[in-house]
């Protein structure tokens, strides 16, 4: 059945066979699942693009939002670092300025 004029003699000629009227509405459900499955399919293939587009922005900020916060902790890291070495030159310093006198 390549034409719609071609499926409509057809199932007029199954539904004169009142035998047979199950066939007709399976028939027809069939035709009507398929047609449902060829409009769904053209509509994937047209809005595809879209759809990876949005997905490869959404992989590119989820990416950008890791390496700031990599960053971050980087630079927290590396400020706690300096706030250790601040206390131990301080310390240091005491202990030093301390020594002479206790000897």
């Amino acid at each position: 059945m390549e034409t719609v004029q071609e499926m409509i003699p057809l199932a007029r000629e199954m539904m004169a066979q009142k035998r047979k009227g199950k066939m007709v509405k399976l028939y027809v459900l069939g035709s009507v699942l398929a047609l449902f499955g060829v409009v769904l399919g053209l509509m994937e293939t047209v809005c595809s693009p879209f759809t990876a587009a949005s997905r490869l922005r959404d992989q590119e900020a989820a990416v950008a939002e890791l390496q700031a916060a990599l960053e971050r902790q980087a630079l927290q890291k590396q400020a706690l670092q300096e706030k250790g070495k601040q206390q131990d030159a301080v310390l240091g310093g005491r202990a030093l300025s301390n020594r002479p006198h206790a000897s």
